[in-house]
């Protein structure tokens, strides 16, 4: 016989506690461990901080900032986390990648997370560049990334998973003809991102954040922002916290993969971008 009150119930049920299926799923990261690359200072450094306070032990590469690093290391220590610093040169890219890894390794038994953070960024265009420009900007924006991902995808143990996160930026997937080879460097480390995402699936997770203006150039004062932020849809300039949620969102999604998470305010849809 129909129960009006029983049936009540079930859809109050269904509608209030929807089935395991449909819940959104957050992985944990305390107790990870990540190499982050260029982690001594500016959105490597707030990274590095952010995954820290998440519970996540950190191994900071870093090239010639050794002071900065060292102050990294103790901050994350002073969160009740595990931190080293290792310095590699990523223009030697194939030996500076297993220097990284097998450092951290050997500190910490094994790797969940490899950001690739560090970068060159210089505005050179064809007839500006020289050889030793375009070799710089792809021996570390590039060629690195790639001897770092393969590093970590031979070292990942039985039954672990692991997140792979590229630095790119907005500019690599648009033409232009302003920091030419900086920005053929990151083109071709949006397409390594999709293609791992197919190769290292379904163990390892590879999703790449593109930043647009979130710190000044080394070197530019805070009107370098200003400026950028009138050609900015969302009138203003980001900040490092806005590229560290975006970096959680990815590391606590079992469900995102080869994807290019833009945190630009829209700049890559502006006119003359």
């Amino acid at each position: 016989m129909h129960n009006p009150g029983l049936m009540t119930g079930v859809f109050y049920l269904l509608f209030t506690s929807p089935p395991s299926f449909l819940w959104s799923r957050k992985l944990d990261l305390n107790g990870k461990v990540a190499v982050i690359t260029g982690a001594a200072v500016r959105i490597g450094r707030s990274m590095a901080m952010a995954l820290a306070e998440a519970g996540v032990d950190i191994c900071i590469h870093y090239r010639s900032s050794k002071q900065e690093a060292e102050q990294t290391c103790s901050e994350i220590r002073e969160l009740g986390r595990k931190s080293l610093a290792v310095s590699a040169d990523l223009s030697d890219s194939h030996q500076a990648a297993d220097l990284i890894m097998n450092t951290a390794i050997a500190e910490f038994g094994r790797v969940d997370i490899l950001i690739n953070s560090a970068s060159v960024f210089e505005n050179k265009n064809l007839l500006s560049s020289s050889e030793n420009d375009w070799d710089s900007h792809l021996d570390i924006n590039l060629k690195a990334p790639y001897f770092l991902c393969q590093k970590f995808a031979k070292a990942l143990q039985r039954g672990q998973t692991g997140h792979i996160i590229n630095l790119v930026d907005w500019r690599a997937q648009r033409p232009g003809t302003a920091h030419l080879p900086y920005r053929i460097s990151k083109a071709g480390l949006v397409t390594l991102t999709e293609c791992l995402a197919l190769e290292l699936a379904p163990d390892i997770q590879v999703n790449a954040i593109a930043p647009g203006a979130i710190l000044a150039p080394p070197g530019e004062d805070h009107s370098y922002l200003e400026k950028r932020a009138e050609q900015i849809p969302l009138k203003r300039a980001g900040c490092p916290q806005d590229i560290c949620d975006a970096l959680l969102f990815l590391l606590r999604s079992d469900f995102v993969t080869g994807e290019v998470l833009s945190v630009s305010g829209g700049e890559q849809f502006s006119p003359g971008a």
